[in-house]
């Protein structure tokens, strides 16, 4: 539950320092309407008093350059994208993208997920010509606004979100909750005080709202993500801290390992889940979709084992690889890796109202 006022104004604020829309802009957030992104496209772009472009079906049919082309016949000139999407999109190459003008877009901005460097970079110099920010956000639909933000002011290194937006009163704890500060490793991204856009509960189950954001520490509202402080002050993301694998007593997070798997040239996209094992208590999996022309064979998926341990120790390495067409995802772009956790051990996948494309869990069913 959220309250009109409050709700309204604190998106209306980001939408105008975040993103810096204006009247006379146009923005474009591929998402969902059901997700903070939807309601923040709306009330914030026409708060400010520009247009908003709405768009059915999804970005890459009935071909691969849609989004591009949109962006060019409405002079779109700030563009909201998810990692997820990204990554999806890369595997197209560069061409359905450089087939279009874009010169309009001077905001580059995203949320939903961590990103992974070869990504980012690539929405930074193949769609932004290495010109344009990429306003890097994190928050929630129970949120109500956003966590963590860059600024257009700011300088901006590759997957950084700077730090706490406008207004918020942001941390990250240790599991004794004690604060972490710059160069102290990673911990649980929480808020210390109330903010404008505070949600009030959740619609009929008060007992559940406590126990899920209130319950760890006093009066601290816990999200549910990993997050660091680097050395010079930056803020990161590592992915939600229930999606955290831990192999023989070492905790990782899946969007490490999805990074060093997305950096080989043979990678589109891929997700990373823990499953049980007796000896380590957990193991990793791997599901990877292969870039066009790409095989995804027994040799891959041992170099792709190799380049995992490699880069994050050999304890981490996957036990398997697994190679399927697509990903279970939300209709905004997000992985579905609790779904996929689940149906590769043989458990039924839960609540799947927001998948927007069932048969990728039968893929990740039959998947070996």
């Amino acid at each position: 539950m959220h309250v009109h006022g409050g709700f309204l104004v604190k998106i209306a604020q980001e939408a105008a320092h975040q993103a810096d829309m204006h009247a006379g802009d146009v923005l474009l957030w591929v998402t969902d309407l059901g997700w903070i992104m939807g309601p923040w496209e709306l009330v914030g772009g026409l708060a400010a008093g520009g247009t908003v472009v709405l768009v059915e079906g999804v970005p890459d049919h009935p071909a691969p350059d849609r989004l591009w082309s949109i962006i060019e016949r409405h002079g779109v000139t700030i563009l909201g994208v998810s990692p997820t999407l990204t990554r999806a999109l890369i595997k197209y190459g560069d061409e359905p993208v450089r087939s279009h003008d874009l010169s309009n877009l001077r905001i580059l901005a995203s949320t939903g997920e961590p990103w992974d460097p070869e990504s980012w970079r690539w929405l930074f110099q193949t769609v932004g010509g290495g010109r344009l920010p990429i306003i890097n956000i994190t928050g929630g639909t129970e949120v109500g606004a956003c966590l963590l933000s860059a600024f257009p002011t700011t300088p901006l290194k590759p997957c950084s979100l700077v730090g706490p937006s406008l207004g918020m009163a942001v941390d990250v704890y240790a599991a004794d909750g004690r604060p972490l500060g710059p160069g102290q490793g990673v911990g649980e991204l929480v808020c210390t005080k109330p903010w404008p856009a505070m949600t009030r509960g959740i619609w009929g189950d008060p007992e559940r709202y406590v126990a899920t954001y209130w319950s760890r520490w006093p009066d601290v509202w816990v999200h549910g993500d990993w997050a660091s402080i680097d050395a010079d002050g930056d803020w990161f993301l590592h992915g939600r801290s229930d999606d955290t694998i831990k192999v023989a007593g070492k905790r990782l997070g899946p969007a490490e390992v999805e990074s060093v798997l997305n950096a080989h040239e043979a990678v589109s996209e891929s997700a990373a889940v823990g499953v049980p094992h007796a000896v380590k208590g957990e193991v990793i999996l791997g599901f990877v979709v292969t870039r066009p022309g790409c095989q995804g064979d027994a040799a891959l998926a041992s170099e792709l084992c190799a380049q995992v341990a490699e880069g994050l120790g050999h304890s981490f390495r996957p036990e398997a690889i697994r190679f399927v067409a697509e990903l279970p995802k939300t209709r905004s772009g997000k992985i579905l890796r609790r779904v996929i956790q689940r149906v590769s051990i043989g458990q039924e996948p839960g609540d799947l109202s927001t998948l927007e494309n069932p048969a990728a869990v039968e893929a990740i069913r039959h998947a070996r």
